[in-house]
């Protein structure tokens, strides 16, 4: 699997955890280190699980593993850090000021 795939999942599933963990909105990433481990090759199925490390009012941050799902070694290791600019109050009276 091409390494900018792998970054690309680390991105897209890093920010569904932090989403799903709570916060209204999926901000902008700040850092996002991978460790690529080795490789996944055509049509090999694989395994992504993230763990969220903590959400605040402004930074959100995460981790994610990408694995061979036949054996659960890791390929890759993610570290996503993203930055969640509006707080929920904040949130709220953008709500009022933009309806939808």
């Amino acid at each position: 699997m091409h390494g900018g795939a792998v970054a690309f999942l680390v991105d897209l599933v890093g920010s569904a955890a932090i989403f799903a963990g709570g916060s209204p909105i999926t901000g902008v990433s700040l850092d996002i280190t991978i460790s690529y481990l080795n490789a996944a090759h055509a049509n090999e199925e694989i395994e992504i699980e993230a763990k969220v490390l903590g959400i605040g009012p402004t930074l959100g941050c995460v981790t994610v593993e990408v694995r061979r799902k036949a054996t659960g070694e890791v390929l890759a290791h993610g570290r996503h850090t993203k930055y969640l600019g509006i707080s929920p109050p904040s949130l709220a009276k953008c709500e009022e000021l933009c309806p939808t």
